[in-house]
């Protein structure tokens, strides 16, 4: 099915089978019932993709059927979010109509928000001169009269970007509402609905917490900022440079002190929490000054690697995010050896498709 054809009144029965397989996929785990958090059946994705098809005078969005690999219009986007629709059509009429910005442009990408801020990146196979820069600043004047929108062009080894790179998130979570800025090109979790629930289902199974909490993946503090009134303070590690300093915005900006983020890939933490290796990046920061008996990862779909495997089996409590049910599984034979699986969850964050998102709380046996 194309996502084009999306029919919401088969939303809730394709949904029972996803909680089907991945209920049997566990069975042989010794799990408690499974909580569902369901997505909304329509407009659930912030972000989209499409690429760019020109035929005379005509420009269009398109994307390419998984089976037939050919090419389809798109000219109304139901997983996206109403802000992408809305801004999709007007855009493709200001391109349409304006040689310099359209040519050699090849995809259009959308990056939208619950705060009501939108970024657009064209992406082009030639080199963004002024001109291409005066032509963009007529299409964004005309787009802002109505949105909250700032452009990006792209091309061969260039970016160029039109006031801004991202947008300001504002996400509900607990009657609260946190800031959180999304860069261009870095990890945002795509539905804005269920990531407002997998956050709150993990404030609840760490309700009462003692201590501190350490959480690796942290991408820009999504889990790490709204989770630190459970502890008494949040370390986090992270890789991506732009991930890092966007979380060190939104700690600023969400007033979260008691957060300290690492760029570190959890590889290099467990080796620096072993003392195996010294970082110049923990200048300041004693390791073991921190009690954390809490540890939340939230790994690619690769999972957890061993030797960070083995680190975490050290905490009490472990927090699980997963994008991919079977690397959950195989990291889950080794954690139950030491740990006992307390909370099992389900968020849909793609639905119509079999992929799932997973959440399980451990607690170690005494």
């Amino acid at each position: 099915m194309r996502p084009t054809e999306i029919d919401p009144s088969q939303y809730q029965h394709q949904l029972d089978d996803k909680i089907k397989t991945i209920v049997e996929s566990f069975a042989s785990f010794d799990m408690p019932e499974i909580k569902v958090f369901p997505s909304a059946p329509v407009h659930y994705r912030m972000r989209a993709e499409f690429r760019v098809w020109h035929e005379e005078d005509e420009l269009n969005h398109i994307m390419f059927d998984q089976d037939s690999k050919q090419k389809y219009i798109v000219e109304h986007f139901p997983p996206a979010s109403e802000l992408i629709n809305a801004v999709m059509k007007d855009l493709i009429v200001l391109l349409k109509t304006n040689e310099t910005a359209r040519r050699k442009l090849f995809q259009i990408d959308y990056l939208s928000s619950l705060s009501g801020e939108i970024l657009i990146s064209l992406l082009y196979h030639k080199p963004l001169d002024d001109e291409w820069q005066n032509a963009i600043k007529q299409i964004l004047s005309a787009l802002r009269k109505s949105y909250k929108v700032d452009i990006i062009g792209r091309a061969r080894k260039q970016k160029v970007v039109l006031d801004r790179d991202f947008v300001l998130e504002t996400l509900p979570v607990n009657n609260r509402v946190y800031t959180f800025k999304q860069v261009e090109n870095g990890f945002t979790q795509p539905n804005a609905g269920v990531n407002t629930r997998m956050v709150e289902w993990a404030l609840e199974v760490t309700k009462n917490s003692k201590g501190d909490l350490l959480e690796l993946y942290c991408g820009l503090g999504n889990f790490s900022i709204p989770m630190a009134v459970n502890f008494n303070r949040v370390l986090a590690t992270e890789i991506s440079k732009s991930s890092v300093a966007a979380a060190q915005y939104n700690i600023d900006a969400n007033n979260a002190d008691n957060v300290t983020i690492l760029r570190m890939s959890s590889e290099e933490f467990v080796q620096a929490q072993k003392g195996l290796r010294s970082f110049n990046r923990l200048a300041g920061i004693d390791l073991t000054d921190y009690a954390c008996e809490t540890v939340l990862v939230d790994p690619p779909r690769a999972g957890l690697d061993e030797a960070t495997t083995d680190m975490v089996k050290e905490y009490r409590t472990i927090v699980y995010i997963s994008c991919n049910p079977e690397t959950l599984k195989e990291n889950l034979t080794e954690l139950l050896k030491t740990h006992d699986v307390k909370h099992f969850a389900m968020f849909d964050q793609f639905p119509y498709t079999h992929h799932a998102e997973c959440g399980v709380c451990l607690e170690k046996r005494t």
